[in-house]
């Protein structure tokens, strides 16, 4: 079994929660500052807050396995503009990303074999959402977000491609 980093957290929560200021971060409104939803991958290397300069309560941050317009992403955005009054969607994919490197029939044999039958007969009405190009992950997430019922398509959807090399975000068109 793997060691745990829950120690760790506690002590970095506690440090935290020392330079906390109430006054500033803890008396924010419930909706976010700048009006916007982040999309973004779950990759440790993409931290969504400092690539865009944001702080607490300035935006909402949905993550997830290669930052796809899934449904459970789709349901954030619903709330987050229905609710919150988020009008602006980001969605940033990045470089070296791990989707790019298999097809869904191998992560469900790969739950199968390490889980069993039952996991993987689970597995098999997953949609993993891996992706063999970039660019066009993020145009196809762009127009999903658009098009889904749930989701106001009137506000502004923009695509990135983080580079985790320099750090740069990459606008796609």
């Amino acid at each position: 079994m793997a060691t745990s980093n829950i120690e760790d957290f506690e002590k970095g929560n506690a440090a935290f929660v020392e330079a906390f200021d109430q006054d500033t971060t803890g008396a924010l409104a419930i909706p976010p500052q700048r009006k916007a939803l982040v999309l973004a991958c779950m990759d440790a290397r993409l931290h969504p807050e400092k690539v865009l300069g944001l702080e607490i309560g300035d935006a909402h941050v949905v993550r997830n396995a290669g930052g796809r317009a899934s449904a459970d992403a789709l349901r954030s955005i619903a709330i987050s503009q229905r609710l919150l009054g988020t009008q602006e969607v980001v969605v940033i994919h990045h470089t070296d990303c791990g989707m790019l490197t298999f097809k869904d029939d191998d992560i469900r044999s790969k739950i199968r074999d390490e889980l069993g039958d039952s996991a993987g007969d689970a597995a098999d009405g997953i949609a993993f959402l891996p992706f063999s190009d970039l660019e066009a992950s993020v145009k196809a997430d762009i127009r999903i977000i658009k098009e889904a019922a749930i989701v106001d398509g009137d506000v502004p959807v923009h695509g990135f491609v983080y580079d985790v090399t320099t750090g740069r975000l990459n606008p796609v068109n």
